[in-house]
């Protein structure tokens, strides 16, 4: 949970994030219930040192009266408990970066590099979905009969080479040292709700109602979870995974919304770097440029234009502290369209998921958590089928993907 120690000290400055986040959070209001919970909670301290009093003595009639008193004071208690938690889990993130612009939403994101230059066609270019039907790389038909809109199925070299990027993917974040992760696909609430997700996130999700659990969105949940309700070691910090999963987004609110393709889909793949970390700024602020950078050496190694957006307060959720995004260039949108992003979280999250450490002074504190978008498919097949095309209609294959392919170009399988 948030901790209304730092809210307390500085009440105005908290104000100002939440609006900045465009939160409308009564701050005085939920300090006002955290007043008289820890109120009560003495007056219930009070009572029993005094009923132990009684005992002691043997007043028992006395004793058994503040029994019912306490009964009935813990009861109120435990009421204020669950309805301040359920205000605490709206509750933005106490800091927000420095490099953070103040914004309203996406509109107001500031590009801060472009790498690469959009490719210009000396011929007719067509879009992915042209160029994989062409190859029986898709079928959205089939997919569409058998699970609804925005599914399909990855056939042939489409498949091959979503397994060649993700692959290449994971092959580069272990030799830097990140631990390989296939994690649960299907995770109690309690890991979304640590993460951040819940309450909030509910309508974008699939619920599995019979068993209370809910498909992931990404790998996030699961590998920032792993830790939950543990007590790890300063000297085992930093931890780096990568996890590898499929994900799942009912893409609630998005219907008529990049419809058309790949772009906006209910099933995908990903490959995400977590890195928990101790309580040090500094070295949240490295480890953040270093994750940034592996997912930016990625889409280089593979050669795909592309920019960094740094986000504005208005388009980052609430528990976001810092947060930038990668748009690839893809020639059908004519544009940048979004394929990573890059997020730390100081505490905000290892607060819900009680993940803690002891330091080398054997004092206990939270650890401080972030996590990148190393690449997700199929999203990121749009920018390389498109930028790939050749004038034949046949795709080239990224050079470090060749090995993984087994050729040089796309063509047919036949």
């Amino acid at each position: 949970m948030i901790d209304l120690k730092k809210v307390r000290e500085n009440i105005e400055g908290y104000k100002a994030i939440c609006k900045n986040k465009g939160k409308n959070i009564d701050v005085e209001a939920i300090i006002a219930k955290d007043d008289e919970r820890k109120n009560l909670q003495k007056q219930i301290d009070d009572l029993k040192f005094q009923q132990k009093k009684f005992g002691e003595e043997k007043k028992y009639d006395e004793a058994k009266a503040l029994k019912t008193e306490i009964q009935a004071k813990e009861e109120t208690y435990q009421t204020i408990v669950e309805d301040l938690n359920k205000e605490l889990l709206k509750m933005p993130n106490t800091s927000i970066h420095p490099d953070a612009p103040i914004g309203k939403n996406d509109t107001e994101n500031v590009v801060i590099k472009t790498i690469g230059e959009p490719i210009k066609f000396s011929f007719e270019a067509k879009d992915h979905m042209e160029l994989m039907k062409k190859h029986d790389m898709v079928d959205v038909e089939r997919g569409v009969k058998l699970a609804g809109a925005r599914s399909y199925f990855l056939k042939w070299d489409g498949m091959m080479l979503e397994q060649a990027i993700l692959q290449y993917t994971l092959k580069k974040l272990v030799a830097k040292g990140f631990t390989p992760m296939n994690v649960p696909n299907i995770v109690n609430p309690e890991a979304l709700q640590g993460t951040g997700y819940f309450p909030g996130g509910e309508e974008d999700a699939y619920w599995l109602e019979r068993d209370n659990q809910w498909l992931i969105g990404t790998s996030e949940i699961p590998v920032t979870a792993y830790h939950m309700d543990e007590v790890l070691s300063e000297d085992e910090l930093p931890k780096r995974y990568c996890g590898y999963s499929a994900c799942y987004r009912r893409e609630a609110g998005t219907y008529g919304k990049d419809t058309a393709g790949l772009y906006r889909v209910h099933q995908f793949m990903k490959v995400e770097q977590v890195v928990i970390l101790p309580e040090d700024i500094a070295m949240s602020d490295e480890f953040h440029r270093q994750i940034l950078q592996n997912a930016m050496e990625i889409i280089d190694d593979i050669k795909v234009p592309y920019r960094v957006l740094q986000l504005c307060t208005g388009d980052m959720a609430i528990g976001k502290y810092n947060s930038q995004d990668l748009e690839c260039w893809m020639p059908s949108r004519d544009g940048y369209g979004e394929t990573h992003s890059v997020t730390s979280f100081l505490d905000f999250q290892a607060r819900r998921l009680n993940l803690r450490y002891r330091d080398k002074e054997g004092k206990i504190k939270y650890c401080y958590t972030m996590n990148n978008t190393a690449i997700a498919t199929p999203r990121f097949l749009i920018a390389v089928i498109e930028n790939y095309q050749q004038a034949d209609g046949s795709i080239k294959v990224p050079e470090v993907l060749v090995p993984y392919m087994g050729k040089e170009f796309i063509t047919t399988w036949k």
